[in-house]
Formats: structure tokens, C-alpha cells, sequence
């Protein structure tokens, strides 16, 4: 009997349009879907773990060689994190938790919108085939990559390569704190998360299903570089 928490593979496939094509999907079976979970148990839990990564208390959960053993047949993990490529922001250790635990989503700037279907599909894909059911979008202070979209976008000229293709997503977050006070880098990277976090909660057919139905749990988060602390907002 599969979980209540994870698609069958017909409706996964009607969801996403392929019923045409069903056969040769070949996506991998998951050899045990994950268990039921409260989405906002699971937060607490990964700003518990923040907590112990800021007072210097790390438990280092799962990070053993019998632990990633255990999970070469199968994964079950907790939540999602659509975090930024930077070096500095490593999700795994910011929540301090283990091998298994998170599926992780990189890529700078944490861009959802204008990400393209490598990014909303890998996240589709955790929800519908893995069963989890929260997703958290995790900018952090100091983004190069906001940095880099606020001045280009600004000077309106032209980035090398696929730079600028990369920031281009962001400018719909640069525009949208036009005139707002405070900090411009500050804003830009708190909006570039809530934008975000809107279209994942409003991505069809596989989200929004879930998300409507208050099943999916999606929430912006900002990571402090100074001080190690994830502050979320909702």
C-alpha cells in the first residue's frame, strides 16, 4: 500500500501531462515513500537544528558511513531547500542535519521564477515522488548574485555570457522595491524570495494541488551571514 503522502505513478504522470509518453518515463521508484509528516513540525525542527548551528552546539546527525549505506536504495527527506549556489550558505550544515534529510535545490540568486524546468521540476519532483511536503526558499545577506542584478539592471548594460541571463529572473524583485525605504540589497533579496515562494505555491498542475489544500507548506526564509541565524517569514 503506498503512502497517502506520495503520487502513484499514474497520477504523477497525469498531473504532469506525459500520459501520452507513460512509457517510457522511467522515473525512479522511491523504495519507501516518505511518512507522513507535518510540514510545521519539520520547520521547527530545521530552525531548532539553526539553533544549534548558531550556539556552536552541532550534532552532526547522519553523516556517517552507515548512514549514507542506509540510504543507497532509497530517500525519504524532510523538507526542501531552494537555497543559493553560494559557498557560504550550505543548507545541510545551516540546519544542522544529515545525509538524507533535505533535498537541496541550488542555484544563484535562489531563483525560482525564470529558473526554467530543471529547477521547478526537481522540486515538483521531491513533492509528488518523495512525499515532502515542505518547501523552504532561502536567500542570505550579502547575495552576489542580488548584488550583480541590482547594479547591472540599474546601469542597463550588458553581462558577459549566461551572467546575464541569470540575473534577468531578479529584476522583477529589483522593480518591485522601487521607492521602498530602508536597505535596497536588504529589500531586493527579501522580494526576490517572496516571488519565490508565490510561484511555487501557485505552480500547476503538481503544487498548487497540494498547496490549496494547505497538504504543502512553502515559506521564505533569509539566512544571516554575520551571524548564522535563518530568520522566516511567511
Amino acid at each position: 500500500m503506498r503512502s497517502p503522502n506520495r503520487l502513484s505513478r499514474r497520477e504523477f504522470v497525469q498531473l504532469t501531462g506525459l500520459a501520452a509518453g507513460a512509457a517510457g518515463l522511467a522515473l525512479p521508484t522511491a523504495v519507501q515513500a516518505a511518512p507522513a509528516r507535518d510540514p510545521n513540525a519539520v520547520l521547527a525542527q530545521l530552525l531548532e537544528g539553526n539553533r544549534r548551528f548558531v550556539n556552536g552546539q552541532l550534532t552532526h546527525p547522519g553523516r556517517s558511513p552507515k548512514d549514507f549505506l542506509a540510504l543507497a536504495e532509497g530517500q525519504a527527506p524532510l523538507a526542501i531547500i531552494v537555497g543559493c549556489a553560494d559557498s557560504r550558505v550550505a543548507p545541510e550544515l545551516v540546519f544542522d542535519q544529515g545525509v538524507g534529510d533535505l533535498f537541496v535545490v541550488r542555484a544563484a540568486g535562489n531563483v525560482v521564477s525564470g529558473a526554467g524546468p530543471i529547477v521547478k521540476g526537481s522540486i515538483e519532483f521531491a513533492v509528488a515522488e518523495l512525499g515532502v511536503r515542505l518547501i523552504m526558499v532561502l536567500g542570505h545577506t550579502q547575495c552576489g548574485a542580488v548584488k550583480a542584478a541590482i547594479q547591472h539592471i540599474d546601469a542597463n548594460d550588458a553581462l558577459p555570457g549566461s551572467i546575464g541571463d541569470l540575473i534577468d529572473p531578479i529584476r522583477v524583485a529589483v522593480n518591485a522595491v522601487k521607492g521602498r525605504p530602508g536597505d535596497k540589497l536588504e529589500n531586493v533579496t527579501r522580494a526576490n524570495v517572496e516571488k519565490g515562494v508565490e510561484r511555487l505555491r501557485g505552480l500547476d498542475p503538481i503544487l498548487s494541488k497540494f498547496a490549496k489544500s494547505g497538504e504543502l507548506k512553502v515559506v521564505g526564509a533569509t539566512y544571516e551571514l554575520h551571524t548564522g541565524l535563518v530568520k522566516v517569514y511567511e
